[in-house]
Formats: structure tokens, C-alpha cells, sequence
């Protein structure tokens, strides 16, 4: 009895266990069968494929499946390659900008986000240059000259005791600096339809090539900021009479830019030339002379103002005025006699506000300077109202008597005015030659009247330009001369005074090497005395 029992017990639990089995073995099934797009996928139903086939088709549903995932894993890698290349270059140039801000070096290679971000950065450049408006500075010691330059030569400011104030470019990176300007301008010149700067012109560039030869009277100014570029100016002849063809061109430590171009007509531009004067008749009568041939017989659209102080030898300047408009059939002048002691600031001042015709270029003039048709247009091209005017550097002649002083006798002063270390040498601390527009040295408030006699006047204007967003153009030209004069130092001066004074003289005497020879003559002779002594001992 109980071991019927027993056995009917142990059946069911083998029964359960089996039911058991199956169950977990269907559940297993369920849970690791594939599924598909829409639907899961069990086991291979009564009305579709059964057995083999069913099972196969579900192996290969999955293995498709597998297939695009390993395709778009494939896909995500390559993009994620993509960005970290792109992020890696992007951290190279930051490193390179970081290490050389002037931007010099190109990497070839980079993405176009890269090229553009450097092409941002060297239009930024330019804006940050003194391109398309001046910036305020705050003494005159900050402002940048320009040097000028021709086919032939370099017209320098800073020439130390090794280069002179006119030379040829020897250093190959200034020549080769220079001939990329010059051929970049020619190219731009005779290829109008490549230019990308289109809407600065008014008409054609160029009918005919423009070529590098003498013909084509290349002049042009550059400067460098440290820490932006180089700017340059060309000028070339036009087609017509008083036409010029200008380009700015800036090489912002790197590939250079073109930045305008421009055609330029100066054939309606009046000068108005104002020249301060008290006593002086002989100067006058020799800047009138000068006056005559450059202003009047050659270019012919200046305008003479004279601001005369006092009475004394008056009737003298007035009748060489005279004179000049009887022979010269000139009428173009105007006279002023202002009573009280002389002051350069005053008379230029008044000279300018008398002026009552349309908006003239003024240029401020000494009775001692000579000045070429060249320097006058010189002034038309580098000053524009409300946005430029010049300061010029003149060449400062020295004495004469002592530069000329082994010769049998002095030339004529033509063929003195030439640009050497041994003649002369750049006046960079005069700012009383300047050409400016009337209405921009109204609108900065002109000269300051307190100041009286020489000196003063000129360098608080030129301060006034500098604080202002007007461009100031700062550069030795080639056409304009401060004329010899004696300095004489009076005995009213302080001991410290005096000395001063008498440096001043020394410097505008000479030379260095000419004081020298000075200083040594007694050396120099003796030895020549010596030397002839020996080579008559030789002969006896």
C-alpha cells in the first residue's frame, strides 16, 4: 500500500518536472528567437515555412540586420575621424597664431574653415592698419613715417652713419619687397578684367600696358607696423595730362593684398600756397624766382598768399609781387599786411581763413624753401578732405661754403640740390611744411595764436592731426628743400640756450665727416707738410 503510494507520488513528480522542462525549454525559444522590423519572431507558425526553411529564413533576416549595423558603425568611425582631424588642425594653427601673431606661415593642407578663418585674420589685419582711416596716437613720437621710393632708388628716413638718405635697395628682402609691390601693381594695371576690386573704378584701368620703364614716372610711399604689415602706395603716370593711376596695396605678413585702386584726376586741384613773412626781401625775391618757374610757367594751378607782418621794406615784397604778375601775366595772388610781432602760427592761420572760394588745398611755406612741380603734385596725391593730409620731410641743405669750400667756386643752386649724405640731410623733426585741406584744418581748430616768433605752431598742429581719425602721411620727398641760412645764436640766451644754439648750427652746418675734417684740419695740414717735406727730400 505505501509503496504503491510511492510510486504514484514519484510519477508526478517526474510528470512536473517534464511539463517543467518543456515550459522553460518554449520560454527559451521565445526569448532568443531574432525580430524583425515590424514584428517579433517566434517559431516557424503552422501556416508558414516550417522546419528548415523557416529557420533559415530567420538566419538570414538576422544576419541582414547585423550587416547595417556594421555599416553604420563604419559610417559614425569615418565622421568621427572626419572631426577629430578637422578639431586637431584647428589646434595647430591656434598653437602657430599663438607662437607667430603676425600670421606669416599658410598651411596648404588645411580645411576650408581653416583657409577662411586665415583669410579673416589678414583682413583683419588690414582694418587694424592704417589703410582706410587714421587712428588717434598720442604723442608725435608714435606716428609712423612713410619712405618713399621710385624705380631707382629708396628714400629713407632712418639711415644711421652706414645708409644714406637716397640709395639703391641693396638688402635682397627690400629689393625683393619692392619688385613684388611694383609687379603686383603692373599686373593688377594691365589686367582690369582679373581685378576683384571693379567697383572702385569709374571707367577702364588701363587702354594700354603700363610697364616698369622711366616713361611711366613710378613714385610711391611705404611703411611698416610691427605689428600688421606693410603698406604701399604706387602712383603712376595716367593717360592724359595731371592723370595718375594709384594703388594701395598691403602685405599683412604674408601673401599681399590688393586693397584699391583708384583713378585719380588733379587737373581742377588749386593749391593755395601761404607764406608767412616779415623783412626777408632777398629770400623773397629768390623764392619768388623759384615761385615763377615751378608754380607758374610749369604747373599752373597754384594760388600765392602772402601774410606780410609789419611795414618795414613792405613796398620792396610788394612791388617783386608786382613785378612777377606784370611779366608772368599772373593774377593769382593775395596780400595781406597784418601789424604786431611777427608769428609764423598767425600768419598762416589768417592766410588760410581769408580764403573765401570753395574747399582749397592749402600748403604752408617758408620763404627759404624750394620746392619742384613734382613736390606739388606730390602734395595733391596724399591728401584727401576729411580722411588724409602731409607732412612731408624735407631735405635740409647744408652750408655751402663749407661743403663746396675746396671747389674754385660755389655751382649755381640747382646743382646744389641734390640728395647726399654730403649736401644735406632729412629735416624728421620739422612739421612746419604740411598740405591739408582748408576745411580740415578749420574743423581741427587751426594754429594756437598764443604762441609767438618760430617754432611751436607747427608741431601742436601736427599733434592735433595725430589725435584725430585723420590719416597722417609722414615721408621724405625728393622735390622739397630747406635752403642754407645762417643761424645766428644772440647773446640774450642762457648759458643752456646757447649751447643748444650753437649744437643746432653745427648740425645744420655740415656733415659729420666735413666737421670732422674741420675739427682735424690742423692734423690734416701737418701731415701734408710732411709729406711734401719727404717727397722733396726724395727728389734732392
Amino acid at each position: 500500500m505505501v509503496r504503491r503510494g510511492l510510486l504514484a507520488w514519484i510519477s508526478r513528480v517526474v510528470i512536473l518536472l517534464v511539463l517543467l522542462c518543456c515550459a522553460i525549454s518554449v520560454l527559451y525559444m521565445l526569448a532568443c528567437t531574432p525580430k524583425g522590423d515590424e514584428e517579433q519572431l517566434g517559431l516557424p507558425r503552422a501556416n508558414g515555412p516550417t522546419g528548415k526553411e523557416g529557420y533559415q529564413a530567420v538566419l538570414q533576416e538576422w544576419e541582414e540586420q547585423h550587416r547595417h549595423y556594421i555599416s553604420s558603425l563604419k559610417k559614425q568611425i569615418a565622421q568621427l575621424k572626419d572631426e577629430l582631424q578637422e578639431r586637431s588642425e584647428q589646434l595647430k594653427n591656434v598653437q602657430y597664431h599663438a607662437s607667430d601673431p603676425a600670421g606669416q606661415g599658410v598651411d596648404r593642407g588645411a580645411p576650408e574653415k581653416t583657409q577662411a578663418d586665415l583669410l579673416a585674420f589678414l583682413h583683419s589685419q588690414v582694418d587694424k592698419a592704417e589703410v582706410h582711416a587714421g587712428v588717434k596716437l598720442a604723442t608725435e613720437y608714435a606716428a609712423v613715417p612713410f619712405d618713399s621710393f621710385t624705380l631707382q632708388k629708396v628714400y629713407q628716413l632712418e639711415t644711421g652713419l652706414t645708409r644714406h638718405p637716397e640709395e639703391k635697395p641693396v638688402r635682397k628682402d627690400k629689393r625683393d619687397e619692392l619688385v613684388e609691390a611694383i609687379e603686383s601693381a603692373l599686373e593688377t594695371l594691365n589686367n582690369p578684367a582679373e581685378d576683384d576690386l571693379r567697383q572702385d573704378e569709374s571707367g577702364p584701368i588701363c587702354e594700354k600696358k603700363i610697364n616698369n620703364d622711366k616713361n611711366n614716372h613710378l613714385t610711391g610711399i611705404y611703411r611698416t607696423e610691427k605689428d600688421k604689415g606693410t603698406l604701399y602706395e604706387l602712383t603712376f603716370k595716367g593717360d592724359q595730362k595731371h592723370e595718375f593711376k594709384r594703388l594701395v596695396l598691403f602685405r599683412p605678413f604674408g601673401p599681399i593684398m590688393k586693397v584699391k585702386k583708384e583713378n585719380l584726376n588733379m587737373a581742377s586741384t588749386l593749391i593755395n600756397i601761404i607764406v608767412p613773412l616779415a623783412k626777408r626781401v632777398d629770400k623773397f625775391r629768390q623764392f619768388m624766382h623759384n615761385f615763377r618757374e615751378m608754380c607758374i610757367q610749369q604747373d599752373g594751378r597754384i594760388h600765392l598768399t602772402v601774410v606780410y607782418f609789419g611795414k618795414e621794406q613792405m613796398n620792396e615784397v610788394k612791388g617783386i609781387l608786382e613785378n612777377t604778375s606784370k611779366a608772368a601775366n599772373f593774377r593769382n595772388f593775395t596780400f595781406i599786411q597784418l601789424n604786431g610781432e611777427f608769428s609764423r602760427g598767425k600768419g598762416l592761420d589768417v592766410g588760410a581763413r581769408f580764403w573765401k572760394g570753395s574747399n582749397v588745398l592749402l600748403f604752408f611755406c617758408d620763404v627759404d624753401i624750394y620746392f619742384t612741380t613734382e613736390f606739388l603734385n606730390t602734395c595733391r596725391l596724399n591728401t584727401q578732405p576729411g580722411k588724409k593730409v602731409f607732412y612731408p620731410v624735407l631735405f635740409s641743405q647744408y652750408n655751402p661754403g663749407i661743403i663746396y669750400g675746396h671747389h674754385d667756386s660755389i655751382p649755381p643752386l640747382e646743382q646744389q640740390l641734390v640728395i647726399k649724405k654730403e649736401t644735406g640731410f632729412w629735416r624728421d623733426f620739422g612739421f612746419g611744411m604740411t598740405c591739408q585741406y582748408r576745411s580740415d584744418f578749420i574743423n581741427i581748430g587751426g594754429f594756437d595764436l598764443d604762441i609767438k616768433g618760430w617754432g611751436g605752431e607747427d608741431v601742436h598742429l601736427y599733434r592735433k592731426y595725430l589725435h584725430s581719425n585723420l590719416i597722417v602721411v609722414r615721408t621724405p620727398v625728393r622735390g622739397l628743400f630747406h635752403l642754407w641760412h645762417e643761424k645766428r645764436c644772440v647773446d640774450e640766451l642762457t648759458p643752456e640756450q646757447y649751447k643748444m644754439c650753437m649744437q643746432s648750427k653745427a648740425m645744420n652746418e655740415a656733415s659729420h665727416g666735413h666737421l670732422g675734417m674741420l675739427v682735424f684740419r690742423h692734423e690734416i695740414e701737418a701731415h701734408l707738410r710732411r709729406q711734401k717735406q719727404k717727397t722733396s727730400s726724395k727728389k734732392t
